[in-house]
């Protein structure tokens, strides 16, 4: 059976420059702070990634944490904390047995990493953010959502042994409230973000970086006339309840009871 494991992620950032891997751009953090001002809050970002989110917060002021199992993962936020001079706490552990307090923190987060999890694994995941959390803490889970042509390719891959995650599935808007509503979250917000830039400006690139023909920038030109049309556009859209159903990636904020 096919699984995401710790091969694959230390293949993943021991290989890419974490300046040529795509961010999350910036919709994470400003819909976490839609909620909370997170100024001298303690934050949890559960799965390293490029850490780019967990330096952004910082940033802003709050006591930020990592936690990862691959020490490479840890490896790269290390570095680009230092590189943007702010602090950040590093854990060493599993996601589903974090070595971590019960009511430790007043937010936890994570992005590209709950669609790793086979059930019944996802839920104790979310499980496991639930009991971190202080009373009436908030809880971000961003995940790739289904009815999109990426989830097509990225299943073809699976088949073929040539993703490089090894294996991940994806989650409609219904499926991740209803995963977050068993771990006992109370939903508070959710938003999506298409990809920008597209996914076959992406595909594109990678190919031409694996050949080593060319390496293109993370993104295209842009017109900036058409460039604003096209924000104003989709920030209109986004607003809608449909388009939930075909963005590239959701995200659902919940929150602790505070009487938990």
């Amino acid at each position: 059976m096919r699984k995401s494991t710790p091969d694959n992620w230390r293949k993943l950032w021991t290989k890419r420059n974490i300046d040529e891997v795509y961010p999350t751009s910036e919709v994470l953090v400003d819909n976490l702070i839609k909620m909370v001002d997170v100024k001298g809050l303690r934050i949890l970002e559960v799965g390293a990634g490029s850490g780019r989110d967990s330096v952004r917060l910082a940033k802003m002021g709050a006591e930020v944490y990592v936690l990862d199992y691959i020490k490479e993962s840890l490896d790269v936020v290390r570095s680009l904390a230092e590189r943007e001079g702010v602090t950040v706490r590093y854990i060493w552990g599993d996601a589903l047995a974090m070595p971590i307090k019960s009511d430790s923190f007043d937010a936890i987060f994570h992005q590209g990493l709950l669609e790793h999890f086979r059930t019944p694994d996802d839920l104790r995941l979310l499980q496991e953010n639930h009991r971190a959390l202080k009373p009436g803490g908030y809880a971000l889970v961003d995940v790739p959502q289904t009815f999109h042509i990426y989830t097509v390719i990225k299943q073809i891959l699976i088949l073929l042994n040539k993703w490089f995650a090894g294996w991940e599935k994806q989650f409609s808007i219904a499926q991740l409230r209803s995963a977050m509503k068993q771990a006992g979250f109370i939903e508070k917000h959710s938003y999506g973000e298409w990809m920008d830039p597209s996914l076959f400006y992406r595909i594109l690139r990678e190919i031409l970086w694996k050949l080593r023909l060319v390496n293109l920038p993370l993104y295209p030109k842009k017109i900036p006339l058409f460039l604003k049309a096209r924000q104003n556009l989709r920030r209109k859209l986004s607003e809608m309840e449909w388009s939930k159903w075909t963005f590239f990636t959701i995200g659902v904020i919940g929150r602790k009871d505070e009487s938990a």
